[in-house]
């Protein structure tokens, strides 16, 4: 990606604009396709889907090959889901906001010291 940038950087980053696309593909059609048939949010979402692929696999890659372990990128994916859904569910789909989040975000500070502890 960029050469300057630390790899778990580069992995981050690509990995939490990926998200923004998923959390779209996967909910948007929730809010702005909800009249249409079933397989017209399908393949919009679909399409929004493709742009999270060609951020997610390189995000992934870098990561990988940098020294990340399969386990470290999933809870790192799992964090920026969380740290992208919650504004999502907020400002988007106009859901209240829920202290499960912030217990939500605090099992994931477990798991996160779980599999990033030496």
């Amino acid at each position: 990606m960029i050469s300057w940038m630390p790899p778990t950087l580069q992995t981050v980053l690509l990995l939490s604009a990926s998200n923004v696309f998923m959390t779209f593909a996967w909910y948007g059609h929730l809010k702005n396709l909800s009249a249409k048939p079933w397989f017209v949010a399908a393949l919009v979402s679909w399409g929004i889907a493709l742009f999270e692929y060609l951020l997610q696999v390189p995000g992934n890659r870098i990561g990988y090959t940098s020294g990340l372990t399969l386990a470290q990128l999933k809870i790192m994916q799992e964090v920026i889901t969380l740290v992208i859904f919650v504004p999502f569910a907020m400002w988007v789909m106009d859901q209240p906001f829920k202290t499960d989040f912030i217990w939500a975000g605090l099992c994931l500070v477990g798991a996160v010291y779980f599999v990033f502890r030496g």
